[in-house]
C-alpha cells in the first residue's frame, strides 16, 4: 500500500516510480471517497430517492396524470358517493319502524362505508419498476450514482492536485486557487442542475403529446436520466477553471477566445446535443449556462492579463537592479 501523499514542489523531479506511487495513492482515494459515498447514498436510500422523485411531483399538470393517478383518483371519487350513500342509509334507518329493513339499512350503510376506506389515496408521482428484482437493483444503481455525484468533487480535486506540481510558482497563483474552486464549481453546477434544468426538462418531456400515451415513467432510465444531467452540469460548471488554464499555460489567449465566440457558440451547441436530454428545452437550459461561464471566463483571463502585464515591468526592473555593474579596464 502506498505511503501518505507528501508535497512535490516544481522544481522536485521525481522518478516514474515516484509518479505511479503518488497516481496509485490519489486513486486510491478517490475511490474510497465513491465507496465511502456510495454506502451513504444507499444507507439513506429514502431520502435519495425521495430527492430524485420530487421533480416528478411539481412539474406535471394536473389534467396529465399517468393512468395509476387517474385510476386512484377515480377511486377517490367513488369513495365519495359510497360515503354519501352510507349517509343517506344511516338516516333512512333512524326513520324507519320496521326492524328488519332498518337492520338492512344499517348493514347497507357498514357496507358502503367499508368499501369507501378500500379506496387508494391519490398519490405523488412515482417511477414503476417491472421486475422482481427491479426495486433492489435500481436502489443500489441509485446509491452508486449518488455515490459518484458526492465523491466527484473530490475525484476532480485529485486530478488537479495531480497536476499542479508542473506549474511554476507564478503559474500556481492562478492554478491553486482554481483548483479550490473546483468542488464549489461543481457543487453550484449540480444545485443550479435540480433547481433549474432538470424541472423545466421534465416538464415539457412528460407534458409533450400526452393525450396520445398512456405516460408510465419507468424507474430505470429516469434516475439515469436525472443523474447524469446533474453530474454533467457539475463538470460544465468546469468550464471557468479550463479555460483559465489553457490561457495560462499559452495554448490559445484570450484575445483569439474573444474573437472565435461563433466557434465556441458551436462547440456549446454539439456539446449540449451530446449530453443527456435532446429536447430543445433542456438544451437551452443547459447552453445558457456554459456560455455565461464562456464569457466569464475571457473576462478573468483578461483580468489575469492585465495583473501579469503590470507585474512583468515590476520583475524586469528587479532584474536590472540585480545585475552587477559593467568592470571598467584601465587603459593605463
Amino acid at each position: 500500500m502506498a505511503s501518505a501523499l507528501r508535497s512535490v514542489a516544481h522544481e522536485d523531479r521525481l522518478s516514474l516510480v515516484e509518479h505511479l506511487t503518488e497516481l496509485r495513492v490519489r486513486i486510491v482515494v478517490c475511490l474510497v471517497a465513491f465507496i465511502a459515498a456510495t454506502v451513504v447514498s444507499f444507507v439513506f436510500n429514502q431520502e435519495v430517492l425521495d430527492i430524485l422523485n420530487e421533480p416528478l411531483t411539481s412539474t406535471v399538470d394536473e389534467g396529465h396524470r399517468d393512468p395509476i393517478q387517474q385510476g386512484a383518483g377515480f377511486d377517490q371519487e367513488i369513495s365519495k358517493v359510497l360515503g354519501s350513500h352510507a349517509a343517506v342509509f344511516r338516516a333512512l334507518a333512524a326513520r324507519e319502524d320496521d326492524t328488519g329493513a332498518k337492520s338492512a339499512l344499517i348493514d347497507a350503510a357498514e357496507e358502503s362505508e367499508r368499501v369507501a376506506k378500500l379506496a387508494p389515496e391519490v398519490t405523488a408521482r412515482k417511477p414503476v419498476t417491472l421486475g422482481v428484482s427491479e426495486p433492489f437493483m435500481q436502489t443500489l444503481k441509485v446509491a452508486a450514482y449518488a455515490g459518484l455525484l458526492l465523491s466527484l468533487p473530490l475525484i476532480l480535486y485529485q486530478v488537479y492536485a495531480f497536476v499542479l506540481p508542473a506549474f511554476s510558482p507564478r503559474e500556481k497563483q492562478v492554478a491553486l486557487p482554481a483548483m479550490l474552486a473546483v468542488p464549489f464549481l461543481f457543487i453550484g453546477g449540480v444545485v443550479f442542475g435540480y433547481f433549474t434544468v432538470v424541472p423545466r426538462a421534465i416538464e415539457f418531456l412528460q407534458n409533450f403529446n400526452t393525450d396520445q400515451f398512456d405516460v408510465l415513467i419507468q424507474a430505470q432510465p429516469y434516475y439515469k436520466f436525472v443523474l447524469m444531467l446533474l453530474i454533467a452540469m457539475g463538470l460544465l460548471f468546469q468550464i471557468p477553471v479550463a479555460i483559465v488554464a489553457v490561457t495560462r499555460v499559452g495554448i490559445v489567449s484570450t484575445s483569439q477566445l474573444a474573437h472565435n465566440r461563433r466557434y465556441a457558440i458551436l462547440a456549446i451547441a454539439v456539446a449540449a446535443m451530446l449530453l443527456p436530454g435532446q429536447d430543445p428545452i433542456t438544451m437551452g437550459m443547459m447552453m445558457a449556462p456554459m456560455y455565461v461561464l464562456f464569457e466569464a471566463s475571457i473576462l478573468f483571463s483578461w483580468l489575469l492579463d492585465r495583473r501579469a502585464g503590470r507585474a512583468a515591468p515590476e520583475d524586469l526592473e528587479d532584474l536590472e537592479d540585480s545585475e552587477p555593474e559593467h568592470l571598467t579596464i584601465d587603459r593605463d
